[in-house]
Order: C-alpha cells, then structure tokens, then sequence
C-alpha cells in the first residue's frame, strides 16, 4: 500500500481538500486498493473536527465526499507511516521537519509540484476566503501528485 500525507496548519482546509481531491482521483482510476490517503495539522486547535464549512461547500460543489474526515496533528511517527509527505506552505515544511526531528525525509510541497505556477505557496482559505483558488491548486497538483506515484510505484 502506498501511503500520502497532506499537511497544512490546522488540517480543516487544504490538506482535507487535497485528501478528498486524491482520494476521489485515485477512486476514479480504480487504484483505492493500492494508494491510501490521509491529512494532518500542524497545529491541534481543530483536532476531531471536521473540514471547514469552505471546503465543504467547495467539494460538495464538485461532488467529492469528504465523508468521515477529522482533523487531526501530525505525528512524529507520520514520516515512518506515509510514503508521500505534501506539505501546503514552508511554514508547514518547516514545523513538520521540526516534529521528525531531523530525520531524513522526503518531504515536498504542493506547489513544488506545479513549476509553473507563480505561487510558491498553497494560500490558506481560513484567511483569505477563496476556497475556489485553493481548490484549482490542489486539484491540479493532485494531478500531477498521482502521475507520478503511478510512475514511480508502476501502477495503472
């Protein structure tokens, strides 16, 4: 099984997004069996909630569930669990290495994914309100996440 973690600050906008944005992708392609997805936090303010009302609204717009989600905190033992670690922001990076400790992990973001994009950063809806942006973002990074497991893991 092959595993992917997406991290972003409080786990109840975009790390959620992307979870349910993948995991749709991956049902689509009929590989459920063999990739696996999950989000994380940094940050344990919304532990056991449920995405926020934005990104609900935005995937209920698109038909993708996000049924049985919960926010919950990364974990210093995630790096061991997860093949894939995405974080959202450098912000994200950076706590995320500091809780593993500086173990060597490969660890990417989002946007690293997408070059061609002006944003380095994936920006956070909790602030800025635009779930819509965030949702292009992930959408399309998820994209290109998921061509390159099944390259890397030869999977089709």
């Amino acid at each position: 099984m092959i595993r992917v973690l997406f991290v972003c600050l409080g786990n109840i906008c975009r790390s959620p997004m992307a979870e349910a944005v993948l995991r749709h992708k991956i049902e689509e392609r009929g590989l459920a069996q063999q990739i696996e997805v999950d989000s994380a936090g940094t940050g344990d303010w919304h532990v056991g909630k449920p995405p926020h009302e934005g990104t609900r609204k935005l995937l209920d717009s698109v038909q993708i569930s996000y049924a049985n989600m919960a926010a919950r905190q990364f974990a210093s033992n995630d790096f061991e669990q997860f093949d894939y670690i995405v974080c959202m922001d450098n912000s994200n990076e950076a706590n995320v290495r500091k809780v593993i400790g500086g173990v060597d992990a490969d660890i990417i973001k989002l946007m690293d994914l997408l070059p061609h994009e002006v944003l380095r950063e994936v920006p956070d809806p909790y602030h800025t309100g635009n779930f819509e942006e965030v949702y292009q973002l992930v959408d399309a990074g998820c994209d290109v996440l998921l061509e390159r497991i099944t390259a890397e893991h030869a999977l089709s």
